[in-house]
């Protein structure tokens, strides 16, 4: 699960989505390949509807050339306090120093899985999937 944020500071969970679906898109000339959230399912033909951003509308996804296939996405359907724990980057921090930060919140998916999202000072929020240690509250980091 990656969690990206846009310039306008929200935050989009790149592999988790309500429906439990993303479709995946090659690319064409004039389009880079790309993942799309599935938002929901034709009533008539039941097939994957994505925002199309340029109609401002859903569009079913047999409606793009390019259009491969569907993955299934994690469904998050929890967010619990991160509880003090921490979690460490050895050489996440400026010019490739340590970093340790405090963990905002864990995400639990459909699957069980727990993710933990962090925020630094400048208030990025980011998950920790790339972290080289995660530190239970009222431990310190052991090397």
């Amino acid at each position: 699960m990656s969690v990206v944020v846009r310039d306008d500071g929200a935050v989009t969970l790149r592999h988790c989505n309500q429906t439990g679906w993303t479709a995946i898109f090659n690319g064409t000339d004039t389009e880079i390949g790309r993942m799309v959230r599935v938002e929901g399912w034709d009533q008539a033909t039941g097939t994957a509807l994505v925002v199309d951003p340029k109609r401002g509308a859903l569009r079913p996804v047999t409606d793009y050339e390019d259009f491969s296939h569907l993955e299934r996405a994690d469904q998050v359907v929890a967010a619990v306090p991160g509880g003090g724990w921490r979690v460490h980057w050895k050489d996440e921090g400026p010019g490739g120093t340590p970093l340790t930060e405090q963990v905002l919140a864990w995400l639990i998916t459909s699957q069980g899985r727990a993710t933990a999202i962090t925020v630094d000072a400048q208030g990025h929020v980011e998950d920790a999937d790339s972290a080289d240690a995660f530190i239970p509250p009222g431990e310190d980091l052991v090397s």
